[in-house]
């Protein structure tokens, strides 16, 4: 009875989980997800309990509480769509190789000319004509794209690293920064909204009662959905401004901690790095996770890095011919040696030993002709 060959994401060796047969991709640490799903939850079902409920009342007349309502719930399953788009996707892993590219494995202009030799970490290629140093990875056993980075909590080399969002539980990437810069944006409006509308409610109360404590006293719900709506605000506020910074000089949260915002390889002004990233397709995944494993050794694949042609006839031939030499020095010691040993018998005992004799002295002089043939290199 044959094995059944696994699919790809059952043997996938980096850090992700997998969920419906390998339709959903999340990180290693997914669980922060609740964590996250419930910070936005349970303050959205507090306000439409105690204060949007209380203005369908108060508003009965101009249908405004509905409206707010009704605004509130879609808005919040837009940012729960946000959320699972950008966790649940392929950020932009590259796959990694099951062998060292063929110039690594031996015959690289810049590292050793021995077989094996350990690659050079970096190279440099043409971005927008200007030189980029790109990495050898020696885990996905690949030189990295530009903007290339390797999540050492996913374990995936992964295109256009920005970073590690523990919010999240996924890394963010060439395929998922759109969602995730959607995703924060749009929480920071829904804080903005239920912080507006709290403090509506407070001052509709306050008309009524006379005092702004015994508005508090009335609904203390209003009072700390403000409260918790400030605090918020002051975290995904900042990363939504920061990350309006990013888009619009075309950096990463990578790039810009490790070159300190110098980015002139990738700026293209403004307009068109915002038009870059809300404008243009999404690519597909490099990896489909549900195809079956391919089994067998495959051939060692070319660098993923297209850096210079690289001419490695010479040195071949040059590897070649020092192992034909060493060849020739072991064949020629034993030809000697069975010189030595064998004619005297040769000559004195008769023809019952001479073919073995004369065939394996034939063989040493015939190889020492040949290599002595050979032109020197």
């Amino acid at each position: 009875m044959s094995k059944q060959p696994k699919l790809v994401y059952q043997s996938w060796k980096a850090n992700n989980k997998f969920l419906l047969g390998g339709r959903l991709i999340f990180g290693p640490d997914a669980k922060s997800l609740i964590i996250t799903f419930t910070l936005i939850l349970v303050p959205v079902v507090l306000f439409c309990v105690f204060v949007a409920r209380n203005l369908v009342l108060e508003l009965q007349r101009e249908s405004a509480g509905y409206a707010i309502l009704v605004i509130t719930i879609v808005f919040t399953i837009y940012v729960f769509i946000l959320l699972l788009s950008t966790s649940a996707k392929d950020p932009g892993i590259v796959p990694r190789n099951s062998h060292p590219p063929e110039e690594v494995l031996g015959y690289d202009s810049s590292a050793s000319v021995e077989t094996g030799s350990r690659p050079p970490r970096f190279k440099e290629v043409l971005v927008n004509g200007l030189p980029v140093r790109v990495k050898y990875c020696e885990t996905c056993m690949l030189y990295r794209p530009p903007r290339c980075s390797h999540c050492s909590v996913c374990d995936n080399c992964v295109e256009r690293f920005d970073h590690h969002c523990p919010w999240v539980g996924q890394c963010i990437g060439k395929r998922n920064y759109r969602c995730f810069f959607l995703f924060v944006s749009s929480t920071t409006l829904l804080c903005v909204f239920v912080f507006s509308i709290s403090a509506l409610y407070l001052k509709l109360l306050m008309d009524d009662s006379g005092t702004l404590w015994k508005a508090i006293k009335e609904s203390p719900a209003s009072a700390a959905l403000m409260a918790y709506c400030f605090i918020a605000l002051w975290f995904v506020g900042g990363l939504t401004g920061f990350h309006l910074y990013l888009i619009g000089t075309n950096q990463t949260t990578y790039e810009n901690f490790r070159y300190k915002g110098d980015n002139r390889v990738y700026n293209q002004g403004c307009i068109k790095n915002f038009l870059q990233l809300f404008c243009s397709r999404i690519e597909p995944s490099k990896i489909n996770f549900r195809s079956y494993v391919q089994e067998g050794v495959s051939k060692p694949p070319k660098s993923n890095i297209q850096e210079t042609d690289i001419n490695i006839s010479d040195g071949d031939t040059r590897i070649k011919v020092e192992d034909d030499l060493d060849i020739g020095d072991d064949i020629m010691k034993i030809s000697q040696r069975r010189n030595s040993e064998e004619i005297g018998d040769v000559r004195g005992r008769g023809s019952d030993r001479s073919p073995i004799g004369r065939s394996e002295v034939d063989f040493g002089l015939g190889l020492e002709s040949q290599l002595s043939s050979r032109p020197s290199y």
